[in-house]
């Protein structure tokens, strides 16, 4: 029997995929589910169940969640990366690295195809056949799915002529959880009006007094949260997470171009990614040359649509990195936040190589740096171009 390695993760399509590519592809199905951050030991361990209960050769994890930090998620926050200005990428990062993951391991293996779950109608179909075809040429690309159309009824009917009798009631809310944040789609964001109930959200909103909350960030890593050191980020992640989300912070909606040429809408709820791009924006602000901003600005609008698009392989991507990397030297410092219901207040920024230095200058008042002919002088010179522009265009020429 031929190989195939199966992008796995348990719900009704990945399931389908399951019996349908063993028993009448007849092929030796290898499923794989790649963590990201999103399962709980006690999740993983009913998934694996579930995938040997449908006839799978194999069941494997592959937690690639350290590479994830180190090889996306820390760009995101050092570009301060928020699709639309609203949304940190919290899928859409997860999709690609899921999609190396599992390159990696059919090559490992041997396998001569590789199936994923995805349907005909988003993102993510291609997100994982874009990689797939870069990194494993030659190699065929199965989408059940996708190729037969089908409604989720049909699905759970060829389940049950084949034996299997699962729970799968269709929830009212689809949930993606990640380490960068969690996705939420339902009947609300199908349209361009209307927002998701309070229940629809992971975390309920429980937390009604204020908190502050203290960062410190070492060349534009996350270290120090509230004085505690961590040596590990995505630790430091969860624990922003642990104590920002029960206020409701993070949740929004986010609208944008889909890769495939249509509009989409998608609710989702990420205190961390949020508190932590902000805050480190903010320390950007304090300790980087306006030229730096600037630049920063226009690369990272690219590197968002890079990511998003699953063009994460296209060598553009490391010249970005680098460039992100060379820019975050000074940013170091911490930042004082205080947690409300809905929202949180950026305080202020403690740091030694903070430009705002009242030793050199101090905005609105009086400056050692410049004398009032200085400033005459430096105006009439910065007024000059628009001068001449006007003065050739006076009389309407």
């Amino acid at each position: 029997m031929e190989k195939v390695v199966l992008a796995y993760s348990g719900g009704l399509d990945t399931s389908y995929c399951a019996v349908y590519l063993s028993k009448i592809k007849k092929l030796e199905v290898h499923a794989v589910l790649v963590d990201l951050g999103g399962f709980s030991p006690t999740e993983l361990q009913a998934i694996e169940n579930r995938a040997l209960e449908l006839g799978v050769a194999s069941f494997t994890v592959l937690n690639v969640q350290e590479q994830y930090y180190d090889e996306c998620l820390k760009y995101l926050v050092f570009g301060n990366v928020l699709k639309n200005n609203t949304y940190p990428l919290s899928v859409s990062s997860e999709r690609v690295f899921q999609a190396r993951a599992l390159a990696l391991y059919a090559q490992k293996i041997g396998a001569r195809s590789i199936a994923h779950g995805s349907t005909g109608a988003g993102n993510d179909q291609v997100r994982f056949d874009s990689i797939f075809q870069v990194l494993l040429p030659g190699v065929e690309i199965l989408t059940p799915i996708r190729d037969q159309k089908l409604s989720r009824d049909e699905e759970i009917e060829f389940l049950r002529s084949h034996g299997v009798e699962l729970d799968f009631q269709k929830a009212q809310y689809s949930v993606n959880k990640g380490l960068w944040g969690t996705s939420i789609g339902g009947k609300e964001t199908l349209g361009s009006l209307g927002a998701l109930p309070e229940e629809a959200y992971p975390t309920p909103a429980t937390k009604k007094q204020p908190e502050f909350l203290a960062l410190y960030f070492e060349k534009g890593e996350l270290k120090k949260i509230n004085g505690s050191e961590f040596q590990c980020p995505i630790e430091a992640i969860r624990t922003i997470a642990r104590i920002a989300q029960p206020f409701g912070i993070g949740r929004d909606i986010h609208v944008g171009d889909t890769i495939i040429g249509i509009k989409g809408r998608v609710a989702f709820e990420a205190a961390a990614p949020l508190i932590i791009i902000k805050a480190h924006h903010l320390l950007e602000k304090h300790t980087l040359t306006k030229a730096q901003m600037l630049l920063k600005d226009q690369v990272t609008l690219t590197y968002a649509n890079l990511i998003h698009d699953g063009q994460v392989l296209d060598p553009v991507v490391k010249d970005i990195e680098a460039l992100l990397v060379s820019s975050q030297e000074k940013v170091t410092g911490e930042v004082t936040l205080e947690l409300h219901p809905f929202h949180f207040n950026l305080l202020g920024v403690a740091s030694k190589n903070d430009l705002m230095n009242k030793k050199y200058a101090s905005y609105g008042e009086e400056n050692p740096l410049w004398n009032a002919q200085d400033m005459k002088g430096f105006i009439k010179i910065n007024s000059n171009a628009l001068s001449i522009y006007h003065k050739v265009h006076e009389n309407g020429n």
